[in-house]
């Protein structure tokens, strides 16, 4: 099949495929030689193929004789795109994986949370393209050859040159997806929406029962406040990605209930089923990105003279729940109180 743009079929390995990558690449199988490289606790699922949900669309099947299932990073030589989604701990030893394997003109997407991922892997590849993505939704894997997603927004990649025929093939996917020229302050911004992983894990809940209790938005709105302070200090603006500024999103989630479902409902797209990635980290008795982000937020705050106890607190929390018997369900009023209670 051609490229949308008329060239040849692009070549897209996914490293590091987990629900966001097994998701993406299989929208792009039906536009592109799809390699999917994972674990075999993933990988084995897929055999039979790929069942695509959510999102606004109709259920897809994506037979198995469209992608490539690989735990070998050599099957990199080829791709004209490489989609890193591995978890924030793993971006440096990907890169390492990655470097001398690649062509010079293979250009490297890092679809990941955080702020700092793209920066470490162009110092791992500094011979290729590196470029920014972010991803807004929730996927989760709700079959071991199912990914469903459970909340709304588009993609978005930084849109330089070398994006170009990427983007192209997402659209032609059926994936929505925004060029920008300040991925900077959209990973920003990301990162204020993902501090909300946190408390969804801690809570137990699906998103949007607990993005409906006003107990665990107020926690969320803490730890926002503390990120934009940090952000100030900084120098940097969040981009805005949803329907109001990041500066009053915690004022909006502070709404007593039934105003904050009428103020946000244009802006809240979530399925009664979705949950944080988080959430499915502390299921299945994986490590979480946590420190990644509201350790970012502590850390950002550190080196600017400022300290952020909501959100340090919550990483303390997150981490009692990875290990062995430390996880819990927090009902709202006692995690808001866990989380302001001075030391």
């Amino acid at each position: 099949m051609p490229h949308p743009t008329g060239g040849h079929r692009p070549r897209i390995v996914v490293f590091g495929a987990g629900s966001i990558g097994c998701y993406l690449g299989g929208h792009l199988a039906q536009h592109a030689d799809v390699t999917l490289i994972g674990r075999p606790s993933v990988l084995d699922g897929l055999r039979d193929g790929v069942t695509l949900s959510g999102g606004g669309r109709p259920t897809v099947r994506v037979p198995r004789q469209l992608l490539t299932l690989t735990q070998e990073p050599d099957a990199v030589a080829e791709a004209d795109f490489v989609l890193v989604t591995v978890k924030s701990a793993a971006t440096i030893p990907s890169g390492r994986e990655l470097a001398g394997r690649l062509r010079p003109d293979a250009v490297v997407v890092s679809f990941q949370n955080g702020l700092h991922n793209t920066r470490l892997l162009r110092d791992e590849l500094p011979a290729v393209t590196v470029l920014a993505g972010m991803v807004p939704y929730n996927v989760a894997r709700t079959a071991p050859d199912t990914f469903h997603q459970g909340t709304g927004g588009a993609l978005m990649i930084d849109g330089r040159s070398g994006s170009a025929p990427l983007v192209a093939t997402l659209t032609a996917a059926g994936l929505p997806v925004e060029p920008r020229d300040d991925m900077r302050q959209v990973q920003h911004a990301k990162l204020l929406m993902n501090l909300n992983n946190a408390v969804n894990a801690l809570s137990g809940l699906p998103l949007r029962d607990q993005l409906s209790a006003r107990p665990y938005r107020r926690c969320l709105a803490l730890c926002q406040e503390e990120a934009l302070t940090a952000f100030a200090a900084a120098g940097v603006r969040p981009a805005r990605l949803g329907p109001a500024p990041a500066r009053i999103m915690p004022g909006i989630l502070r709404l007593p209930d039934a105003l904050f479902r009428r103020v946000a409902a244009a802006g809240l797209q979530v399925d009664a089923h979705a949950r944080s990635s988080m959430w499915d980290d502390l299921e299945h008795g994986r490590a979480t990105e946590i420190d990644g982000l509201q350790g970012e937020v502590v850390a950002m705050a550190e080196q600017h003279g400022l300290t952020a106890p909501v959100n340090a607190r919550l990483a303390a929390l997150v981490h009692e729940a990875e290990r062995p018997g430390g996880r819990r369900s927090w009902p709202g009023p006692e995690l808001l109180g866990a989380v302001v209670r001075r030391p």
